[in-house]
C-alpha cells in the first residue's frame, strides 16, 4: 500500500494537474467568466483533494483484500474512476449550483461534463503516476519475472 506522504502528493499533483487543465476548458465551454469556473474549480479541487486521498485509502484496502495485491487490471481502475465520480458528483453539484447561481438540474449537467472529463482524466493520471511513482514490490516483481498469484491482474506486468 502507499504511505500518506505518497498518498498526499498524489492527491495534490491529481488536483493541481486537473485544475490547470479545467479553468480554461470549462470557460470556454460553458461561456463564463474564467474566474468564476476557477473559484468553482478551486473550492472543487479541495473538496476533491481530501475526497481523493479518503476513497483511493478506502478502495486500495479493499482492492487488497480481495484480491491479496495492490495491482489493479484495467477493469478495475476503469471502476475505481467511476465510482470515484460518482461519489463527487454527489458532494460538489449542490455547492455548484449555489456559488454559480444555477438550478440543480444545470448544475448537475456541468457538473456532469466536468466529471466525465474527470473520468478520463484519474483513468490516465492514476495510470502515469504508478508508472512513475511503481511500489517497491512491482519494480521487485518486475525484475524477477511473472508476479506473485495475488499481483498477477494489473501494473506494470500488462504495459
Amino acid at each position: 500500500m502507499r504511505s500518506p506522504w505518497d498518498r498526499t502528493r498524489h492527491a495534490i499533483s491529481f488536483e493541481f494537474g486537473g485544475l490547470a487543465l479545467m479553468s480554461p476548458l470549462g470557460a470556454w465551454a460553458f461561456s463564463m467568466p474564467m474566474s468564476d469556473v476557477t473559484v468553482v474549480r478551486m473550492a472543487s479541487a479541495l473538496i476533491a483533494t481530501l475526497w481523493t486521498y479518503l476513497y483511493n485509502l478506502v478502495f486500495d484496502t479493499i482492492n487488497q483484500r480481495m484480491t491479496g495485491g495492490t495491482h489493479k487490471s484495467i477493469p478495475m481502475r476503469v471502476l475505481q474512476a467511476v465510482l470515484f465520480e460518482a461519489g463527487l458528483l454527489a458532494i460538489l453539484t449542490p455547492l455548484m449550483a449555489w456559488y454559480l447561481g444555477l438550478s440543480l438540474l444545470q448544475a448537475f449537467l456541468m457538473d456532469v461534463a466536468f466529471a466525465l472529463f474527470y473520468v478520463f482524466y484519474t483513468f490516465v493520471f492514476n495510470w502515469a503516476y504508478d508508472r512513475i511513482f511503481p511500489l517497491p514490490a512491482w519494480q521487485r516483481s518486475a525484475r524477477s519475472g511473472p508476479p506473485p498469484a495475488g499481483m498477477r491482474h494489473a501494473g506494470l506486468h500488462e504495459f
